[in-house]
Parts: structure tokens; sequence; C-alpha cells
């Protein structure tokens, strides 16, 4: 690696913040940074990972795909996210896809590099160890969400959670195909649309791919918010 990419690498690395420059160093010797444009499968689902990635800016979307070729939606890798980093650290196949929807940036680190620096540097261990965790807890609030709320609750929780996100508390502009926002909530895309259309009785107007929110005191009562799960 060029002493530029090297030197391009280190500074993104900083989204690990907690890690000393030397480590942040050590990383970047065996790290590049990669723009990824829409539609770019990172790695399939089987696949051994030869590399780390770190979500630098867009996102990654996380599917599963039955033998039959159904594809779902099980997570979505955001800025700042290790993608699938047990994979990684276990040299195990992955379980999941990856592919990118939206104009994204990656950096990628060797997958061997990446396993001995974590297990003879304490600083980036403390740190899969936090990302592991996070997962974990997303996960734990995915399938709870998927099992415990009706359709109507999970759409109006995710209205509201993105409302959170694009920080507009009046409007929200959905930020990807219906098609694949339905498949991370457990549905298809026409009981999506139909929650979507009933909810405007409680709270919210669509126009198209935005959704004006009229009433959030309304949509969040029949959304039942949960800070074990909406919030961590």
């Amino acid at each position: 690696m060029t002493n530029e990419l090297a030197d391009t690498a280190q500074r993104e690395l900083r989204l690990l913040g907690s890690l000393s420059p030397a480590v942040r160093k050590r990383l970047s010797r065996s790290a590049i940074v990669h723009t990824v444009a829409v539609g770019t499968v990172l790695f399939e689902q089987g696949a051994t990972p030869t590399f780390q990635y770190l979500v630098l800016a867009g996102s990654a979307h996380l599917f599963g795909r039955s033998r039959e070729g159904r594809e779902v939606v099980i997570e979505i890798a955001r800025p700042g996210d290790l993608v699938i980093p047990a994979a990684v650290v276990t040299r195990s196949p992955y379980l999941l896809g990856a592919r990118v929807l939206e104009p994204s940036r990656f950096l990628l680190i060797e997958a061997d590099a990446f396993r001995a620096a974590a297990a003879e540097e304490p600083e980036l261990a403390q740190v899969l160890v936090a990302s592991l965790a996070g997962q974990f807890r997303r996960m734990v609030r995915q399938f709870k969400n998927l099992k415990l709320r009706s359709s109507t609750e999970r759409v109006g929780s995710y209205i509201l959670a993105l409302s959170r996100a694009q920080k507009s508390p009046d409007r929200v502009v959905l930020p990807y195909e219906k098609n694949l926002i339905a498949s991370e909530l457990g549905m298809t895309r026409e009981s999506f649309s139909r929650t979507l259309s009933a909810l405007q009785d409680d709270g919210i107007a669509v126009q198209g791919d935005t959704i004006l929110i009229v009433d959030a005191a309304r949509l969040a009562a029949v959304s039942a918010l949960d800070p074990l799960i909406d919030l961590d």
C-alpha cells in the first residue's frame, strides 16, 4: 500500500475512536478505502471473509436468501459499523450477503491482519466486543419488533424512528424502495402499502415516498412505542 493510501485509511479509522494512533497505524497498513456503486454486492452468504468492512458513508443491506431465491433484509449496517465481524474473527462463512443500495464508502481491512490485531491489541479487542454487543442488541430488538408487534405498530414505529433519524418531526422521506422496507419489517410490499394507507386515519398523510406526520401523539399511541425496542 502506498503511503497516501495508508494515510487515508488511518484517517478513516478514527471512526473507531477509542483506538490509539499506533493501533490505527497498524491496521492502516492492511486497509484501503473503497467507494462502492449502487447495486454492488460486497459478498454473498456462504462466502469466507477476505476483508473486515467498516462503513464510512452510506450503508450495507445484509440479506438472507432461501434456496428458492427469495431474499429478505435482516439488518442494515450504517456509518461506524463493522460489517458482520463475527464471521471475520471466527473465519466462518457469512450467514448473510451484503448489498449496497446507495452511494457508499467502506474501509476494507484484510481479514488476516484484522484477526491478528484483535488477538494482540486489547484496544481493538474492546472495540470488537462493543461492536458485537451492539449488533446483538439490535438483532434482539428487531426480533422483538417482528414477534411482538402488529403490522400497524411496526410501520408506525418505523416512521417515528425515521423522523428521529432524519431530524424532521413533521415529515419523513422513505429512504429505500417500499419492497425493501417491507422486507426489513417482515411484511410484503402489499401489506406495507395497506398499512400505510390505514395509518392515514391515525396521524399521517402519504404523498408518494414522503410521509407527513400530522398528529405525532396519535401515531405514537397506535405504534405502542417501547423503550426496550425503539431506543437503546
